[in-house]
């Protein structure tokens, strides 16, 4: 296994990061690679992801999800192997600490040599400041679901 820790402060209140971060449907707005993200049940999310020309479909299930606090996901069958964990910290009234930690399994040789080159931690990167710039931008989350797992 791989592992990927990033964070970036973003200038919004906990609660609008957090509420973001638990709109999925959204991922693809703001997640290069990720094509299309389905919410199946408060727990399961179907993910289709192309990067660098791979395409990937595996399901993610919330194993954990604390409002203003995190949200755990791992993926369960499918073509992925990977867990995380995001975390919303209060920085002041109007500052968020959003850190994400990733464990991932590089499949095949493109991949495993794409992890050894630091593809997913510049993606991972990447896809914070699109976050980043997406919530700040709106000036508020597009919804949330404010729900215990």
């Amino acid at each position: 296994m791989s592992q990927v820790e990033e964070s970036i402060e973003v200038s919004v209140p906990v609660s609008a990061a957090y509420n973001q971060w638990t709109q999925f449907e959204s991922f693809p707005q703001f997640m290069e690679g990720v094509e299309r993200i389905e919410q199946r049940t408060q727990t399961l999310t179907h993910w289709k992801t192309k990067i660098a020309g791979v395409e990937r479909e595996f399901d993610a299930e919330i194993t954990e999800q604390i409002p203003d606090e995190r949200v755990a996901w791992t993926s369960v069958g499918g073509e992925a192997k990977q867990a995380g964990v995001v975390t919303f910290h209060y920085i002041d009234d109007s500052t968020t600490k959003v850190m994400l930690q990733l464990d991932y399994a590089p499949e095949g040789l493109a991949e495993t040599v794409g992890d050894k080159l630091g593809f997913v931690k510049r993606q991972a990167t990447g896809d914070l400041k699109r976050f980043k710039q997406f919530i700040e931008s709106r000036g508020a989350e597009t919804g949330g679901w404010r729900g215990t797992v």
